[in-house]
């Protein structure tokens, strides 16, 4: 499943790029299929990143970033020590 959801990341963002509207839904549409599907099975940190709907992350992750931004989830400030909390998940 993680190399679908890879290409879906791919076209949506490229998608993203050129304001490509209808792909953008549908590689949405497919993403949030894939987190629904793969909640028993994918990487915790990828499944956060596709349901915070953080794809670019999602793609860093799925390519094998080391240092992957920590960020704002859910609209919430970043709590004090998240990178570290962040490396452990990795």
């Amino acid at each position: 499943m993680e190399l679908e959801i890879k290409a879906a990341l791919i076209a949506l963002l490229d998608a993203i790029k050129n304001s490509n509207a209808p792909v953008i839904a549908r590689e949405m549409a497919k993403l949030d299929d894939f987190a629904a599907r793969g909640r028993m099975t994918l990487h915790p940190q990828l499944l956060h990143f596709l349901e915070r709907r953080s794809y670019a992350k999602a793609a860093m992750f799925l390519g094998g970033a080391e240092d992957i931004p920590v960020g704002v989830c859910g609209g919430r400030a970043a709590k004090p020590g998240a990178e570290t909390a962040a490396e452990g998940v990795r």
